[in-house]
């Protein structure tokens, strides 16, 4: 196929793949020349050449003086003035950002540049209707609320000395004295001084708290033990070590009755029966959302496997990188070191690639679905959307209009919105079975 965007200027469409495009465009020479002269001209009005006023200066000469400089802004107002009017003219819509290669420009010869892009595929709706989707049962158990309830406790502690000598148990907070040795010689950073140490915390490795368990005060014990594999410290991962470790004191964790005053101090409601009942809320509420969310990732992947999409190569990669990236920056969040962080995304990569996909391919059938059914944000929508934050939060409306200005964040308002509406359009001939969360435990594996 060979159209041409103006009578002097060539334009070709080449399919390298269902969805990967190659664009080529020819200048003529006469057009590469005015471009030439054009900037030839700016420089000559802006320099100052000895011998000369300021814009006075020969166009012969400032050629002679600026040939090299100038070729780069040729190319980049042939491309700029060009690409867009070859686009429009072939009707196309690249959904990836334009590879260009080009030759080095001549004032007297023809140019030519091409652009590689992927474009969106075309989406056929196989199957969005009727479809069967399993859902988790909300199965509460209030002895969440009693944990909860135990935390607070917790939180307003106090340790007494013990009182009646006895060994050290877990729960107990020990004093200790200790020194750690690697191949008989001193660990650097593993040594402590009346250190408080709560048995049973998990705050030393595998095996330490549980051989301070049975000491008796003013007793000192040679502890033989390893490192993990790995280890936040690649010289010491599965290392042998000995610590020296001497019991100095016990104190015991005391835990207060939960009286209108340490409510009152944790800014909790003023009786145990409204706490408790404020605490089951907000833990359903949390386990309702988690529910809905699975169920909606659920429901997103059954409509893919129902209608196959193709994805394009650039979007899967950019998608993949950003789920890489979010995944990284939690993983930090949460202590995880970078060379453990470099060998689960590695060990995970199709993993990631499968997620991405998936993502890619249902936001093209959610797409296809709403214009279909005309369910596509309109400005209504952001506008209820807005007011629904704004209730939600207490912050003020305007506050709220300004952070979604940005172009990115209204491009993810507008797509979840018309994913709520596409979502909602499916359920009214959605099939639910509902199933426990144990029968669904495969999906966290």
């Amino acid at each position: 196929m060979e159209l041409s965007v103006k009578s002097e200027i060539k334009s070709k469409v080449e399919k390298l793949s269902p969805l990967q495009l190659k664009l080529n465009i020819e200048i003529p020479s006469d057009i590469v020349e005015k471009t030439f002269n054009k900037i030839f001209s700016g420089i000559q009005r802006d320099v100052t050449i000895k011998g000369f006023r300021k814009g006075k200066a020969p166009l012969a000469q400032i050629k002679s003086l600026y040939a090299d400089r100038v070729k780069q802004d040729v190319i980049q107002d042939l491309i700029q003035s060009h690409y867009p009017l070859a686009l429009s003219e072939h009707k196309l819509n690249p959904i990836s950002y334009p590879e260009f290669e080009f030759s080095e420009p001549t004032d007297n010869q023809n140019f030519s540049f091409s652009a590689l892009f992927d474009i969106q595929p075309e989406v056929q709706l196989k199957k969005y209707e009727n479809l069967e989707v399993e859902k988790e049962i909300l199965d509460f158990d209030p002895k969440k609320v009693d944990q909860v309830l135990e935390n607070i406790r917790t939180s307003r502690a106090t340790f007494e000395d013990l009182v009646i000598l006895r060994p050290a148990q877990l729960g107990d907070v020990a004093m200790i004295d200790f020194e750690g040795f690697v191949d008989d010689k001193p660990l650097e950073g593993g040594t402590g001084t009346d250190h408080r140490l709560e048995l049973g915390a998990k705050q030393f490795i595998d095996g330490f708290e549980e051989g301070v368990v049975g000491m008796n005060i003013n007793e000192t014990r040679t502890l033989s033990l390893k490192f993990p594999d790995p280890y936040q410290s690649t010289e010491l991962a599965g290392k042998p070590v000995q610590f020296k470790v001497t019991l100095k004191g016990i104190k015991i964790k005391v835990l207060p009755e939960l009286t209108e005053e340490v409510l009152k101090s944790v800014g909790a409601p003023p009786t145990v029966e409204e706490l408790r009942k404020s605490i089951q809320e907000d833990l359903e509420g949390t386990e309702k959302k988690r529910i809905e969310d699975a169920f909606k990732n659920r429901l997103l992947k059954k409509l893919v496997e129902a209608n196959p999409v193709e994805t394009p190569p650039s979007l899967l990669r950019e998608q993949k990188e950003t789920l890489v990236k979010d995944f990284a920056e939690r993983m930090k969040q949460q202590g995880m070191n970078e060379a453990d962080l470099i060998t689960y995304t590695q060990k995970w990569d199709s993993d990631f690639t499968k997620t991405a996909k998936e993502m890619i391919q249902a936001s093209f059938l959610v797409d296809a679905i709403a214009r279909k059914h005309e369910l596509v944000c309109n400005n209504e929508d952001v506008q209820a959307k807005l007011e629904e934050y704004s209730k939600q939060t207490g912050i003020e409306l305007n506050r709220i209009k300004e952070f979604y200005t940005k172009p990115e964040q209204v491009s993810r308002l507008t797509y979840m919105i018309t994913e709520e509406k596409v979502i909602a359009h499916l359920m009214k001939t959605l099939k639910i079975n509902e199933v426990s969360k144990e029968s669904l435990k495969h999906e966290t594996e």
